[in-house]
């Protein structure tokens, strides 16, 4: 598994056990996807303490190379950062082609993606969907709420709101398969064409129920990413709520420097 680390190299013992794992992971002698030893494996191999072992595993999480999952260790991470492009992921022609945007950054990303619906119906706006919405607080709403996979990894979880009287009317929207193309392109076959989507991006920690969704090592950072989808008429006919794993992703924008 390599060499054993030096005690005399002046670093805290926990770094250098942390750092001779790093040389592992790197040198693939750890290969993506595989389990680091045991704490006690460790503390064998290297003749350390529990606590000092846990720490260089602490080390290693803060890296981003390994992820902890609650009752199974901890394993060497295999999923590269999907890349989210704002410039592009929304373009009319990926939804003209059948391509909705998490499928459209998924592609580029090389990636095979894959969703699992949780919940389409109706339920009450809160104040916070209410007011972006332009809706009474506590009035129905159509949600849709996904999880989302990259090569069978969670990589986020988003739930959608739209105003009932527009859903109403697009049988579409209420199947967990609204067609190609998404939401988005029923909308615009309705009528509602889009003509802007603003974005507002925050990173925090995850809540035990983020973790749970998107096997999360406890204290891990995540997006959370929120966008209203506004209409040619004025009116915002989507909100979305986005939460994902934030060392799976680069949110990438373009920003015009003219008038």
């Amino acid at each position: 598994m390599g060499p054993t680390p030096s005690r005399d190299s002046g670093k805290p013992r926990y770094l250098q056990i942390a750092d001779d794992l790093v040389q592992q992971i790197e040198h693939q002698v750890l290969p993506p996807g595989e389990q680091v030893p045991s704490e006690s494996d460790l503390m064998k191999k290297y003749g350390a303490s529990q606590g000092t072992v846990r720490k260089a595993i602490a080390e290693l999480r803060a890296t981003g190379l390994v992820e902890t999952r609650h009752g199974k260790g901890s394993y060497v991470k295999r999923r590269p950062p999907v890349r989210r492009k704002s410039s592009d992921r929304f373009r009319r022609s990926h939804r003209m082609a059948g391509k909705a945007a998490y499928l459209a950054e998924a592609e580029q990303a090389g990636s095979k993606p894959s969703v699992s619906v949780l919940y389409v119906g109706p339920a009450q706006a809160s104040e916070e969907i209410a007011e972006r919405l332009s809706v009474p607080v506590g009035e129905r709403v159509l949600a849709r709420r996904r999880l989302y996979f990259s090569d069978g990894i969670p990589t986020e979880e988003a739930t959608s709101y739209l105003p009932w009287d527009i859903a109403k009317d697009i049988p579409e929207l209420f199947e967990e398969n609204p067609g190609g193309g998404g939401i988005y392109a029923r909308l615009e076959e309705h009528g509602h064409r889009l003509k802007e989507l603003t974005e507002t991006v925050r990173v925090r920690l995850a809540t035990k129920q983020e973790i749970s969704a998107l096997s999360l090592s406890p204290g891990s950072p995540i997006i959370h990413l929120t966008r209203n989808a506004e209409s040619e008429s004025g009116r915002v006919v989507e909100v979305c709520d986005t939460f994902m794993a934030a060392d799976q992703f680069v949110l990438e924008y373009r920003i015009p420097a003219g008038d």
